[in-house]
């Protein structure tokens, strides 16, 4: 499809076909058949991830399309999995091996060739990303090319082998029992504006701001709204599928949920045991909020990828204490 769709002229004749079943493609060359095929549940869980990541970023670097081309000419090819990051450099990028404060990850270079037959129409090359440090772990990003009439996008995943599915950034949004009833206030509120004013949301449905951030997560972990990192806001879209699958689907998430409602959650002041599979878990909740677990999936993680579900759990039922309190 990409291949036929490449061959177009600026002149050449195009027709599209949009059916239930398939999309078709007809060109002075031929037809090309898409075939319907079932959303993995994988792929899901990615879109029910990359909005709540995407809503951290901030613009990194922004250089000219000239500059651009060259950059991606002396990315690594395709056997290169190191970890590096994209610094400004007057009108371009430069990679360090280490991060720094302004740079962005860049690690399994060449996913980004997928740019360079969109390049020749692009003006900008924008790039973003969520806040680096020394010691920052990799991270996602968003390359943004931009021909003045249209964007396209491209995120890219912490590392080439771990997609979106498995980040965790949407759980916390998705366990609320307040947020579930937030969002369906927010949700009859929506209009099918470019951007989402989330103060007048707030206004008008008269909760705060971090409510009305939480409620949005859910919506877009519900496929009811995207974010644009160039505007730096939400967007109402409806994607088509089960709005309740990712929530369903989502092991931790499901895992946690159990753990609740078999009692098995302890609370003893800023810690609490959580039983789970004949174990006991030790949960501590921070000052700013973060929780920690002694299970083998947080040593591992160290919360990189979201709360473990016995930290979850906690949350949880943390969550329907401060509700009650």
């Amino acid at each position: 499809m990409r291949e036929a769709l490449a061959r177009v002229g600026g002149i050449d004749p195009l027709h599209l076909s949009v059916g239930p079943d398939d999309l078709t493609v007809s060109t002075m060359d031929g037809a090309v058949v898409e075939k319907k095929v079932p959303l993995p549940t994988r792929w899901l869980r990615g879109f029910a991830e990359v909005h709540v990541l995407a809503a951290a970023f901030a613009l990194r670097a922004e250089i000219p399309a000239v500059e651009a081309g060259a950059f991606l000419r002396r990315l690594p090819g395709a056997s290169d999995r190191s970890v590096l990051w994209a610094v400004p450099a007057g009108r371009s990028l430069r990679l360090t091996a280490r991060p720094v404060p302004g740079a962005v990850c860049l690690t399994g270079a060449d996913r980004l060739s997928a740019l360079r037959g969109m390049l020749r129409h692009a003006k900008t090359l924008r790039v973003y990303g969520p806040t680096v440090v020394a010691g920052s772990p990799p991270l996602p990003s968003t390359w943004e090319l931009d021909t003045g009439e249209l964007r396209l996008s491209l995120t890219l995943s912490p590392e080439p082998y771990r997609g979106f599915s498995g980040e965790g950034a949407s759980l916390t949004a998705l366990a609320g029992d307040d947020v579930t009833d937030d969002a369906d206030l927010i949700g009859v509120l929506l209009s099918w504006d470019p951007t989402i004013d989330s103060d007048a949301l707030g206004a008008a449905a008269g909760i705060g701001a971090d409510r009305v951030r939480a409620a949005l997560a859910q919506l877009g972990t519900a496929g009811r709204l995207g974010f644009d990192v160039a505007q730096g806001a939400y967007f109402h879209r409806v994607l088509p599928y089960d709005a309740g699958r990712a929530e369903r689907d989502n092991p931790r998430l499901v895992g946690a949920r159990a753990l609740v409602d078999a009692d098995a959650v302890e609370r003893d002041g800023t810690a609490a045991t959580v039983r789970s599979d004949d174990q006991a878990y030790r949960v501590r909740r921070h000052p700013d909020g973060r929780y920690s677990c002694s299970c083998h999936w947080w040593a591992k993680y160290q919360g990189q990828r979201g709360p473990c579900k016995h930290a979850l759990a906690v949350s949880m039922v943390d969550g329907s204490v401060e509700a009650r309190a």
